[in-house]
């Protein structure tokens, strides 16, 4: 029975997502940067609760892989719409990519963590990075730079992360890169007793899973891309409320991930995404932005400032 009605709803969501198309030969389309997760559940369940047509958009979803170049594809026109982060809006402007705007900032507060073995007895990243054990990061990311001249000279002996909790599992002494609402969920599926440290409380925080479109679109078309920044917005309100039925689509989509997981990881981000102080979801602050520049700025990830009111569009 339960296979009949997983079989059943994948039918029922593949004929919700053709409904969305029909009428519109070029739908708009949206590009995530990673699979269907419970990180793009609002946008997902825009999608399932009809708020893209209630705001007369036909939008199309394509999920994306490990270094899908979204903002790249969005500043070169190929696609209508991404999913970035925050950093990336702030180095593609710097770079000379002027047009992307920011419309839509899902995570207030960046899930990207680092996890260790609870035996450790770690309470802080500063104290990982000045342990004798191992961090498995990827040091080329705008936040392992922060970390880096923040708590300078680090001690612990750094490698490069290659995905999943493998090295991690076997091995007590090593320390790794995560996001808030996965590995570690992983880490404890497989009986692993952990903490993880939120890299945000060390004062880097940009936006994260963050709407992006073009100045061009905007200019031309402002009430389509206030149509879709109304819609993630009732999605996300949605999905934060009831994910179960979002989750179970998702799930339709990437069947590596598994029922439970979705559910726990749904749990997980929540705080990210409506802290105490959010008073509408997805809402951005000149002064993160400038925050953010000003970091980048100071890392050297970036030549030259930008002007943080260019970055995003405040509606």
């Amino acid at each position: 029975m339960r296979k009949f009605l997983g079989v059943l709803f994948a039918v029922a969501w593949s004929a919700q997502v053709l409904a969305q198309q029909i009428g519109s030969t070029a739908p708009l389309v949206l590009a995530l940067n990673w699979k269907p997760e419970p990180q793009f559940g609002g946008f997902y369940a825009a999608q399932l609760q009809g708020y893209y047509r209630d705001n007369t958009l036909n939008v199309k979803i394509i999920e994306g892989g490990s270094g899908t170049p979204t903002i790249q594809m969005l500043a070169a026109g190929k696609i209508d719409y991404a999913v970035v982060s925050a950093d990336e809006v702030v180095i593609a402007h710097a770079r000379g990519a002027t047009n992307i705007v920011a419309l839509f900032a899902t995570f207030q507060i960046s899930p990207q963590a680092i996890m260790t073995h609870a035996q450790r007895g770690f309470t802080s990243i500063e104290e990982i990075l000045h342990s004798d054990g191992v961090l498995l990061w990827q040091a080329g990311l705008p936040y392992s730079q922060y970390l880096k001249k923040e708590y300078s000279p680090i001690e612990v002996f750094t490698a490069p992360y290659l995905g999943g909790i493998g090295s991690f599992q076997n091995d007590s002494k090593v320390s790794q890169q995560c996001f808030i609402s996965s590995e570690p969920l992983t880490a404890v599926a497989a009986g692993l007793k952990i903490n993880t440290f939120l890299v945000a409380d060390t004062g880097y925080n940009p936006y994260t899973t963050v709407l992006a479109t073009t100045r061009e679109r905007w200019k031309a078309s402002p009430s389509e891309v206030k149509g879709m920044i109304a819609a993630v917005r009732s999605g996300w309100n949605d999905y934060l409320a009831k994910p179960e039925e979002t989750n179970r689509a998702m799930q339709t989509l990437n069947k590596a991930m598994s029922a439970d997981t979705f559910t726990h990881s749904a749990q997980a981000q929540q705080s990210l995404i409506k802290t105490d102080t959010t008073a509408l979801i997805g809402e951005m602050t000149l002064a993160r932005w400038q925050t953010l520049g000003d970091q980048l700025l100071d890392l050297k990830i970036i030549q030259k400032p930008v002007s943080a009111k260019d970055l995003f569009i405040d509606l």
